[in-house]
């Protein structure tokens, strides 16, 4: 049974790659001379020769020749380092060199015997003219007496984002060829895949030439173009347990006339992710870019710090401040007048570091802190020119008057505009404050009438940004507020304080936005989730954190598109978490929301009030062949849709030399492919 199967999909990818060639052919042979002036060329080259022939078998693994690819006009190879790779790879990639209406492959590596090669070369092969690529162009040749003809296919996702990741690679490795721990996998660090293929734009990825054997799948986002895996730079997917093509169910394959290219129903599902690598913990630079602060660098996330001295400056008035999100780089700020900061400071830190056995051990840092005022070239300018205007006044025996300096209490807050009452006022400091006089701040709301009340306000801390502060208040919404904050109501640790500042502002009016109530439903009562409203761009606008079974709302949600990202909190620590590709952790579920009817972007207008119903068992439904397939369908609609409306912008001449583009590229062939199983 596998030896019919294996020979069916062998006969209908030869009859694949054969219809493509052909179809592309023939429109090209009905075609006669272009004269200048005419429609733009729209049509990919056309194989005209390969020798030897596609699918030749019993090649020599040393002193293989060369392989020479010709073509109906002359091309030119575009982003070869990009779109050009074998399977399985070669330690010496082949040259490819143009001539006359072909290219050249020179084989620079010794072969594997037994094995089939494939040697793709993407979208890299263009006319030479107008440069329209001839897609998914292979070569296919084997070592031995067959070529493997095994063909499997799959979709490659952002396990957050919940969008198709395009030209990720597709790894296979012989189950019985790796050796498998129960404690962690190291597969795709400790072995070389024995089949590669990649996924197209779409995210969909047909993987050819493979035998009837199990296979261990891994997917990897390959952002350096160095055909490698780095982690920390290219997200990763792998699936559990091994696959074998021969016992995976029919997909279709169709041609897609707008990409044009081959695509297919996926059977595999990789949720791709970014993996943390592991980093040594080790203090690598410290530094004093100001007179009051000073950075710490680590090399690795939430350093473990077990005391912190200082010669000069007590620790009482040293504040720590974790500065990202990675908690890699801590500032210091120094709460102690300027006079009294030297310019070196030392001192010494102790903190946990990994040993040559990678083991977190105490280990004690000395640290030398030095700083100097270095005068910028408009400072220095600003400088030269005061003394002068003082040399003139005296030479002109005038008393000169020292223009005031600037206040060097630097802060970014808004002083007009409209707010967000569920946000309040934001302010963000360049210092830490060690003074804060809420009592001396006024806020005043205009009255209908024109007569002014004051509003109690108060100052609240963020959590977790240590520079940042919210100004409350009883917001009314459509209300005129003016702030008023006094001079020196604010004092940094470098001992600057304001200057008055006054800031009008108006509060948003509920009926010019929408307001998007969600009823969430669930057979777990007890699962959390992350509800995220998007814009029509898919920016994050605001979040809904905790969210069980109930009711939540979003306010002031302005005109125009909205999405839906729900993340399944397994955890409940309110954050998406990634996963772990050496400890075979799967990143938590994300998933976009799609109505029954397949919509997954919808409509708000100002006083709107729109409600929707999710039930997160369907959300989260167990991803099969079937509904994966569907999901890809109704967004494939919703582009088509799109697709739609642009076209009926453009003119009838641009619709007409789409539409000759679309049927020239692959002809009557392309439909062939609709029913193949």
């Amino acid at each position: 049974m596998n030896r019919e199967v294996t020979c069916h999909k062998m006969n209908v990818l030869r009859l694949l790659v054969a219809l493509m060639f052909v179809s592309a052919f023939l429109s090209r042979c009905a075609s006669t001379m272009t004269p200048t002036g005419g429609p733009r060329d729209s049509l990919p080259p056309v194989i005209v020769a390969m020798t030897p022939d596609n699918f030749t078998t019993n090649r020599p693994t040393t002193n293989h020749g060369k392989i020479y690819i010709e073509f109906d006009e002359f091309v030119q190879i575009k982003d070869q380092q990009k779109e050009f790779f074998t399977s399985p790879q070669m330690k010496k990639k082949p040259t490819i060199t143009m001539r006359g209406r072909g290219i050249v492959i020179q084989m620079r590596d010794t072969l594997r015997p037994n094995t089939t090669y494939a040697l793709n070369f993407g979208s890299a092969i263009r006319d030479n003219n107008e440069g329209n690529p001839l897609y998914s162009m292979r070569y296919v040749f084997s070592t031995g007496p067959e070529i493997d003809s095994m063909v499997m296919s799959g979709y490659t996702a952002d396990s957050y984002k919940a969008d198709s990741v395009s030209k990720s690679f597709i790894w296979f490795y012989p189950a019985d060829s790796v050796k498998e721990t129960a404690e962690y996998d190291s597969t795709i660090f400790n072995y070389q895949p024995a089949v590669i293929a990649r996924a197209e734009t779409n995210g969909i990825f047909i993987a050819q030439n493979l035998k009837p054997i199990p296979y261990r799948i891994y997917a990897v986002e390959d952002k350096n173009d160095n055909q490698m895996y780095d982690p920390g730079t290219d997200q990763v997917g792998f699936i559990e347990g091994t696959w074998n093509p021969a016992e995976m169910p029919d997909f279709a394959m169709w041609y897609d006339s707008v990409r044009r290219y081959v695509s297919a129903e996926p059977q595999l599902y990789f949720r791709m992710f970014m993996d943390k690598a592991f980093k040594r913990q080790v203090l690598s630079e410290s530094q004093r870019p100001k007179q009051h602060q000073a950075m710490l660098y680590f090399s690795a996330a939430h350093p473990q710090i077990r005391s912190l001295r200082f010669d000069s400056i007590p620790m009482d008035r040293v504040i720590v401040d974790p500065q990202t999100v990675g908690k890699d780089t801590i500032a210091l700020w120094f709460n102690v007048p300027s006079a009294s900061l030297p310019d070196t400071i030392k001192g010494e830190i102790v903190y946990l570091k990994h040993d040559t056995l990678n083991r977190l051990q105490p280990d004690t840092a000395k640290l030398k802190l030095f700083w100097r005022l270095i005068e910028t070239k408009e400072q220095e300018r600003a400088r030269e020119k005061l003394e002068r205007d003082r040399k003139k006044a005296e030479a002109a025996g005038e008393e000169f008057e020292e223009p005031k300096a600037e206040n060097p209490f630097k802060f970014n807050m808004p002083t007009s505009g409209d707010l967000n009452p569920e946000n309040h006022l934001t302010i963000d400091f360049d210092y830490p404050l060690v003074e804060a006089d809420s009592s001396r701040l006024l806020l005043t709301r205009q009255l209908e009438d024109n007569t002014v009340e004051d509003v109690p306000v108060h100052m609240v801390r963020d959590t977790a940004m240590l520079r940042r502060w919210y100004l409350r208040a009883a917001w009314v919404p459509g209300g005129q507020y003016t702030l008023t904050i006094p001079d020196s109501v604010f004092r940094d640790v470098a001992g600057y304080a304001n200057d008055s500042i006054v800031g009008k502002y108006t509060v948003y009016d509920p009926e010019k936005f929408a307001t998007v109530k969600v009823h969430v439903t669930s057979r777990d009562p007890q699962m959390r989730y992350i509800v995220q409203l998007l814009d029509g761009n898919g920016s994050l606008k605001q979040e809904r954190r905790d969210v069980t079974v109930g009711d939540i709302q979003f306010n002031y949600v302005p005109a125009g598109e909205i999405k839906f990202r729900i993340i399944e909190d397994r955890n409940g620590n309110g954050k998406w978490d990634s996963g772990d590709l050496v400890a075979r952790l799967q990143p938590e579920r994300a998933e976009m929301y799609v109505n029954e009817e397949g919509e997954d972007t919808f409509a708000t207008k100002t006083n709107w009030e729109i409600e929707f119903t999710m039930d997160m068992s369907r959300v989260f439904a167990p991803v099969t062949m079937q509904s994966l397939s569907r999901l890809l369908d109704e967004r494939e609609a919703q582009r088509l849709r799109r697709e739609a409306e642009k076209r009926a912008k453009e003119g009838p001449k641009q619709q007409e030399n789409r539409q000759n583009m679309n049927n020239s590229s692959f002809g009557s062939a392309g439909s062939m492919f609709s029913n193949f199983r």
